[in-house]
């Protein structure tokens, strides 16, 4: 009787063990799987840490991205050494304009190649950009310092402006970040910003083009996107969603990266490495809960169920974009690099992301976005214009 009742109780035992594993096995079904399709090649991931220079980090990996896809070699450029001359400029332009246009640390990948033309680029070895004892980036004070010095002369009430006034502000970004440097040795050899662009570097600044879709310009022009930290007003190609759409995803499958400005303040937009865009208004449905359960969940709840495993998503149209553009659901605030796509385990694909937040998530600073979230959060991509298929380059006008 005894071995009777300890055979039942180790069999309710194995029972309870293989019912938690199935449990599990299940809930690990439910995530996302995702399998390769096309990957190119990327260096390390960066990290921006406290500091809101995305744009620099995501053009900057995108031009190692095609110094490696041109046969190049494997570059590490200085962020901060972008940074530094473009806070400058923007800063003059600011006190052009007496205060009535835009000063932040933000910018856009204009900005890099704006840089390349005037100034060139260096290695991060020769500019590293960190003066005040940390690792990574902390920009909190000197944003601080900079924004009010630059609005004390841009807005102050003065008959004339002195010549010094920009030495005092380049002092400033010398001091946290260090001053850009004249000369520095690479290889054994002594450079300028100049010579180690033109000679190591030779990327042509004419490759590359700015695309975006929006209805209020016509498609197939070009004007400059209307954000605030498009400062130097560069101009981008205006395409209808589906053939910019077409030309990113022929770009990765041709062997070329981007670098992807998009909104990541979208609830889809996880910390955990997914950016996705279900239909929040059918969360139940999709999501399997109950309509009371589900009513009855957070903000925060919603969001985790909706993000947690693939899910039918919204048929993103061009009003839509243009919609949220314009009653500002849709900002620009962060840069990335799209370098792959992959597929989940219902045959979704995804664009696979290259961030600058260190190794962060569950991909390790990779983050999978789907091709919804991306046709309705892109404000605009910077590529390499052999990336656009020929009749939507024809249309162009491009060469």
């Amino acid at each position: 009787m005894n071995k009777f009742i300890t055979l039942a109780a180790l069999g309710l035992c194995f029972s309870s063990i293989n019912a938690q594993e199935a449990k599990e096995d299940k809930k690990a079904e439910e995530g996302f799987v995702f399998t390769t399709i096309k990957e190119n090649p990327i260096t390390s991931i960066k990290n921006q840490n406290r500091s809101s220079t995305c744009w620099s980090f995501s053009s900057v990996a995108f031009f190692e991205s095609e110094l490696l896809r041109q046969g190049k070699g494997e570059f590490d450029l200085s962020e901060m050494f972008i940074v530094h001359h473009t806070m400058e400029e923007r800063a003059v332009n600011y006190v052009r304009y007496h205060g009535d246009a835009s000063f932040s640390p933000g910018g856009s990948f204009e900005d890099i190649v704006a840089c390349y033309r005037q100034h060139g680029l260096v290695p991060q070895d020769a500019m590293p950009g960190i003066m005040y004892g940390d690792s990574l980036p902390v920009h909190n004070e000197l944003d601080a310092v900079a924004g009010a010095y630059v609005q004390a002369i841009g807005k102050g009430k003065f008959s004339k402006l002195t010549p010094v006034w920009k030495n005092g502000l380049r002092s400033i970004y010398d001091t946290y970040l260090g001053e850009c440097p004249k000369e520095f040795t690479y290889n054994g050899k002594t450079y300028t910003p100049r010579t180690f662009a033109d000679e190591v570097l030779k990327l042509n600044m004419d490759d590359y083009i700015s695309l975006t879709s929006y209805t209020h310009h016509p498609f197939y022009t070009q004007f400059n996107v209307e954000v605030q930290d498009n400062w130097r007003n560069a101009l981008s190609y205006n395409l209808p969603i589906e053939e910019l759409m077409e030309v990113m995803d022929n770009a990765v499958r041709k062997g070329y990266t981007f670098a992807w400005g998009s909104d990541v303040s979208e609830q889809g937009f996880t910390r955990d490495g997914i950016a996705v865009f279900p239909d929040a208004s059918k969360g139940a449905e999709l999501t399997g809960s109950d309509m009371a359960h589900w009513l009855g969940l957070s903000a925060a709840d919603k969001r985790k169920e909706l993000t947690s495993k693939p899910l039918p998503e919204v048929n993103v149209t061009q009003e839509m974009r243009q919609t949220a553009f314009d009653n500002w659901e849709t900002t620009d605030d962060h840069g990335m690099l799209i370098y792959g796509l992959a597929k989940d385990q219902n045959g979704k694909e995804y664009f696979m992301v290259k961030n600058s937040w260190g190794e962060a998530g569950k991909y390790k600073g990779i983050w999978y976005a789907s091709k919804a979230f991306v046709a309705y959060k892109t404000m605009n991509i910077l590529v390499h214009k052999d990336a656009i298929p020929s009749k939507i380059a024809k249309k162009l006008g491009l060469k």
